[in-house]
């Protein structure tokens, strides 16, 4: 895990347009105002008595000694603008120090729980909107954070994924998710493709297709497990289960979603079909998640299975022309479900003491508001705030396609990304379960009756 503290403040660079490097110039709304700043207190000391009664020289009141906040940030893809963000916001706050720390593994909750189990959570941490994190916030082990400005420009749809049980706003996140097919537009052409794959048997003949044009069809993450999960087996369970049960939610929280049949093999099946059919890279298993960044960027593969926050790299790779459209995980005469989620967020831990709640909160506000287009020009990803702006960065097209799955999902019963509804435990179950499948070590079949019976054991747990 890095740590460091950000530059002080004189050594801070602009944070105007020279600052924005590699960003593009178009920013994002700000229409999120920071809060009012902290105020630190000014006093003077009370004259004494010297001799001969002479009033002593007032003396300045001692400077207050900076809060310091401690962040664990999952920022896989965005490292060095999030050390921006902090270094333009200390300048600004000389007051409020940021000491940034990031997350390293498959998953936020990996680096969660060992600091939970103490309640030793940083000021600020990252995390996901999911049963697990709820849980941490009605135990009080989170924050209310909803008198952030960011929290009250929020799409209703992700406030209600940020909030607990117990009624508590624990979190904002860093956009509205979903994970699409990017593709590379001259490989489609040059491969015979004009029209765009409807269905996961239409797929399996458009790799076939590129495959007998000489190209590789599609790029995983083979090695980093956290987007097999969000790619695949979030469209896999979409369409295979969810799609047939709509009180899927509800059946894995009390351990009764049976996913030894059919439907359960097949969210493992097709993606184990990646791999048989040849349609995948020769180095997916050793691949990361920047591995499949660079070789669709490159125009080494003709498409990657990635997520909404990876268009800024993704959408204007060296001489790639990109389009991108949704999964189609959905079988032959089947509407595809879709899959709309929230990105990794960022909360307040309650164990902090109340000034540094308060600076806490506002270091969220500025990273959504006159912070955010360091970050998101960078990742051209979709702001959790309402319909995208004429300011905000990315592609129009992206933008709109997913506008349209959020229209055609209007009761929001759609599942979330896979960490959004699985138990954190299941998680870790399933990151090898899916390295399994993928490499032909394991069976689909095996592999749903291992999650079924995951699901099953931790709802066991949770109801001791």
């Amino acid at each position: 895990m890095s740590a460091r503290f950000s530059p002080s403040p004189q050594d801070m660079p602009d944070a105007g347009p020279a600052m924005a490097g590699d960003a593009p110039a178009a920013g994002c709304s700000r229409r999120g105002v920071l809060a009012a700043g902290l105020c630190l207190a000014a006093g003077a000391l009370l004259p004494g008595c010297g001799r001969h009664d002479e009033p002593t020289p007032a003396q300045p009141a001692a400077a207050a000694e900076p809060v310091v906040l401690t962040a664990l940030v999952w920022a896989p893809d965005w490292a060095e603008e999030m050390h921006r963000v902090a270094d333009t916001f200390m300048r600004a706050h000389p007051e409020i120090r940021i000491n940034l720390q990031f997350m390293i593994g498959n998953s936020v909750e990996e680096n969660l729980k060992p600091k939970a189990a103490t309640d030793n959570l940083p000021d600020i941490v990252s995390v996901n909107p999911n049963p697990y994190t709820a849980a941490l916030a009605d135990q009080g082990l989170l924050a209310d954070v909803a008198d952030t400005s960011a929290w009250g420009q929020m799409l209703g749809i992700l406030q209600h994924a940020w909030t607990s049980p117990g009624g508590r706003r624990y979190g904002i996140p860093n956009g509205l998710a979903t994970t699409l097919i990017y593709y590379n537009r001259d490989m489609f052409e040059r491969a015979g493709l004009h029209k765009l794959p409807a269905d996961f048997s239409e797929f399996l003949a458009a790799g076939a297709a590129l495959r007998k044009a000489g190209f590789t069809p599609l790029a995983l993450s083979g090695a980093f497990p956290n987007m097999l999960g969000n790619g695949p087996f979030s469209y896999g369970f979409a369409n295979s289960v969810a799609a047939r049960l709509p009180d899927w939610r509800e059946r894995i929280a009390d351990g009764t979603l049976a996913l030894d049949n059919a439907q359960g093999a097949a969210i493992f099946g097709k993606l184990r079909q990646l791999a048989e059919h040849k349609l995948v890279q020769p180095d997916c298993m050793r691949a990361g998640y920047h591995d499949t960044l660079r070789q669709f960027s490159e125009g080494r593969v003709a498409m990657a299975f990635q997520g909404s926050w990876a268009a800024g790299a993704l959408m204007h790779g060296r001489e790639v022309r990109a389009g991108v459209f949704a999964p189609p995980w959905n079988d032959r005469g089947q509407a595809l479900t879709p899959v709309l989620g929230s990105e990794t967020g960022f909360a307040v831990a309650q164990a902090s003491s109340e000034r540094n709640r308060k600076a806490a909160r506002q270091f969220i506000d500025f990273l959504y508001g006159p912070g955010m287009p360091i970050w998101q020009g960078k990742r051209q990803n979709i702001p959790p705030f309402g319909r995208a702006s004429d300011e905000v960065s990315g592609d129009r097209a992206l933008f709109s396609l997913v506008e349209q799955m959020v229209r055609a999902d209007p009761a929001g019963r759609s599942p979330g990304l896979y960490y959004s509804y699985l138990p954190a435990n299941t998680i870790e179950v399933l990151h090898e379960l899916l390295q399994g499948v993928l490499s032909g070590r394991k069976s689909p079949d095996g592999a749903a009756r291992a999650l079924q019976a995951s699901i099953a054991g931790q709802a066991r747990i949770d109801r001791k």
